[in-house]
């Protein structure tokens, strides 16, 4: 993963204005096939210098801008040639195509002349396919529908099962037997949802600090809790790792952690865990409302005793918390792949109106990960200052939101700094939280507000 060292200091949120619903459900796709000089696009909204580094990636181009040259690209068409792509794509720019006889071919973008074209576009990496559990496929039935009887006639065997969710883990004898199976049951009429078993990365663990700045330690959260009265106090959902006691006055905030892997949780580490420094963020978060909160924080560890968790755990992890009552969910795992199961468990508790906050990814990349580009979900990036992006951060257009991406957690007397687009949806997921409530506004205002008060810096122009 690439992060620089992060800024010792801890930026803390600013409070929320309210402002008017904004918000853009679709995925941007661009798919350019060179040897076939056919391109296909469906996008809503694309900036600029995004949509070219994604060009220079899957054509291999040397492109130029001209300083200064904007533009957002809403077209949709499918295979068609680059010149007629290119003029879609770019609308009222200019652009000229310079054919070199010793190296790639250079794509000059103005508003004026092409000589003004001198900043460079550096093609955006693509993230790595995420890998799959062998054998595994992850299965969500149709009501009435039987899994055994399914299995069965698949010559599967079931491993895990969520009668309640509808989801299950489907075992093969191989790989071959595996891929046969996951394109049968795409169509089979009582299967609503298939997919390989995901795995999804620990998130990063903090570090500790030597010699943190004296304007860094100790960081002050003097957070009091109240006492939950009414359907506007939310809980939060932590779809994380374990959680570690946060201090007396502190974990008077927790509720009764679940953890959905069957591990029994090894909290007894001098390490903070990746889920302990989220709560705290979190909390960091709802103290920007005021000193004291009926806010909750309900922990669901999906990766147990382990350094990984997968879709099916995760699945599970959304269905817990939503069961437990949580009515805001925070979600720091993020891989590149639209897992389909995943998909339908957080677009089914979206529908039940559970707001969702979800890390956008830790590569300078405009690719989506998920499930924070899942249609409904609000995915957030980091910033390293204010009003500049992280180094490391995704900044794709499904982003809608960046806030801090550096946070500070105590074991005892020691300093602990974790940095990512994780801690930046932490604090998120808190100031709309602690806004709910302090005020009990509307969601749909509260995330309005929350995304004129913290954009997405732009990038390249």
């Amino acid at each position: 993963m690439n992060m620089r060292r992060a800024n010792l200091l801890l930026l803390l949120v600013l409070a929320v204005c309210l402002g008017v619903p904004t918000r853009a459900a679709e995925t941007n796709s661009l798919v350019w096939r060179a040897e076939r000089d056919r391109v296909s696009a469906d996008l809503h909204g694309e900036p600029l210098w995004p949509l070219l580094e994604d060009i220079a990636r899957q054509t291999g181009w040397h492109i130029f801008v001209e300083p200064g040259a904007n533009h957002s690209a809403s077209v949709t068409f499918r295979d068609m040639p680059s010149g007629e792509a290119l003029a879609k794509l770019l609308g009222n720019l200019n652009y000229a195509m310079v054919p070199q006889t010793n190296g790639p071919q250079q794509l000059y973008v103005f508003k004026t002349t092409m000589y003004n074209a001198t900043q460079r576009v550096i093609a955006s990496p693509k993230l790595a396919p995420m890998r799959h559990v062998a054998n595994q496929l992850l299965v969500r039935l149709k009501p009435g529908a039987d899994i055994d009887v399914l299995a069965k006639s698949r010559g599967a065997k079931v491993v895990a099962r969520n009668d309640k969710a509808g989801i299950y883990l489907l075992e093969f004898g191989d790989a071959s037997a595996t891929d046969t199976a996951l394109a049968g049951l795409k169509t089979d009429p009582n299967v609503a949802s298939v997919d390989y078993n995901y795995i999804f990365d620990a998130p990063p663990t903090p570090q500790a600090l030597a010699n943190a700045p004296a304007g860094a330690a100790p960081v002050s959260l003097t957070l009091s809790p109240n006492s939950p009265s009414d359907p506007c106090n939310p809980i939060v959902g932590l779809i994380d790792t374990g959680v570690q006691s946060l201090g007396s006055q502190l974990d008077q905030f927790m509720l009764p952690a679940i953890n959905v892997t069957g591990d029994i949780s090894d909290l007894s580490t001098t390490t903070p865990t990746h889920g302990k420094a989220m709560a705290t963020a979190i909390l960091h978060g709802v103290s920007q409302q005021g000193k004291s909160s009926p806010v909750r924080i309900l922990p669901v560890n999906v990766f147990g005793n382990g350094e990984t968790a997968t879709s099916y755990n995760v699945a599970l992890g959304v269905q817990a918390a939503v069961d437990g009552g949580a009515t805001v969910l925070n979600m720091s795992v993020a891989g590149s792949t639209d897992a389909g199961v995943l998909n339908d468990i957080v677009q089914q508790a979206i529908a039940k109106g559970v707001i969702i906050f979800a890390a956008a990814g830790n590569q300078p990349v405009t690719t989506p990960n998920y499930p924070a580009a899942i249609p409904g979900v609000n995915a957030v990036t980091a910033l390293s200052a204010p009003g500049q992006l992280a180094s490391y951060a995704d900044y794709g257009s499904f982003v809608e939101m960046a806030l801090p991406g550096t946070s500070m957690v105590y074991m005892g007397s020691q300093p602990w700094v974790v940095q990512g687009t994780s801690p930046a949806t932490a604090y998120a997921t808190g100031v709309a939280a602690g806004t709910k409530a302090n005020n009990c506004l509307p969601w749909a205002q509260i995330l309005a507000a929350m995304q004129q008060k913290f954009p997405v810096p732009k990038t390249g122009n």
